[in-house]
């Protein structure tokens, strides 16, 4: 193939990737109201989150390697490590939903990109420029606006307020997880491996902490169900699958959708108010991802199939 060839080619891969790590922002996004429609406790939900994702992520892991040379399922480093930080993201976002306002939880977890700047640069050597910055403070600007005037500081909720940054931390370090991960296995090899040793510490901790784990109603089973296939399966999915071609840090500012993603369905769906500041907080957390979007002479480095 020729250099232009090649380039075209880099250029589709980029633009679908893109595409794919946006839809899986705005599944994950929806995360909030299936919850909220559930009739289980938080840590009850996380484990059904992950569970009844277990039998889909299996079945497009055995499609995904259907005629090719892969290796069998194995878990390795990357996949090990994947599956700890997302079962400790889910674990301390509960706790900080739980210890300290909603705002406050939702705000301190959308600082994950400010991990994950560090850890790409640190662990995976990735450049961060100037513009990554730039997109990344306007997207943590974005984020403070959407919590509107609800957010606020008091010392009773120092815990909670804690359990938000470990949130952000862990999720940081599940995100370059991935994206290391995506150098040696297919997009759903890694998530359902991931989600498998997640599940597991989540029964764990849902068996400790909740009263009941089944749900009590046909509607509260479907919203898990919905849970399962929306936010973990096709949110997760389509993030392993663009951070096989994206770079860490620009794909954690996209996830920053997901905030904007949670509002737009809490307002649809749930009827909860928006007002000047999150629609402000909205513009900019997009214009952050314009300012940082890969150029069509930058060269993301592909890490996966």
């Amino acid at each position: 193939m020729t250099a232009t060839g090649l380039t075209v080619a880099h250029g589709r891969r980029v633009v679908l990737a893109l595409v794919a790590l946006v839809a899986g922002a705005i599944a994950m996004g929806a995360s909030p109201v299936f919850v909220r429609w559930a009739d289980v406790g938080p840590y009850a939900s996380a484990f059904w989150r992950t569970a009844l994702a277990l039998p889909f992520l299996w079945a497009w892991a055995r499609y995904e390697s259907r005629g090719t040379a892969r290796a069998p399922l194995a878990l390795d480093r990357p996949i090990l490590l994947a599956g700890l930080f997302f079962a400790g993201d889910l674990f301390f976002w509960h706790l900080a939903i739980l210890a300290t306002t909603v705002a406050n939880a939702t705000f301190l977890a959308t600082t994950a990109p400010i991990w994950v700047a560090l850890g790409a640069w640190l662990v995976l050597a990735e450049t961060i420029g100037t513009r990554i910055l730039a997109g990344l403070a306007l997207c943590i600007l974005g984020g403070f606006a959407l919590m509107g005037e609800s957010y606020g500081f008091a010392p009773a909720r120092l815990m909670g307020d804690v359990y938000g940054l470990a949130t952000a931390v862990f999720f940081g370090a599940y995100i370059l997880a991935i994206r290391a991960g995506r150098g040696r296995h297919g997009a759903a090899q890694l998530v359902f491996l991931s989600t498998l040793i997640t599940t597991a510490c989540l029964f764990v901790v849902a068996f400790a902490l909740e009263p009941h784990l089944l749900p009590r109603s046909l509607a509260g089973a479907a919203a898990l169900l919905a849970l399962a296939l929306i936010s973990q399966v096709a949110g997760q999915g389509l993030l392993a699958i663009a951070l096989g071609t994206l770079p860490a840090t620009f794909s954690s500012l996209v996830i920053f959708l997901e905030a904007v993603a949670a509002a737009a369905f809490g307002w649809v769906l749930l009827g909860e108010a928006l007002g000047l500041a999150q629609a402000l907080g909205g513009l900019l957390i997009l214009l952050g991802i314009f300012v940082a979007r890969p150029h069509a002479g930058d060269r993301a480095v592909e890490a996966g199939p």
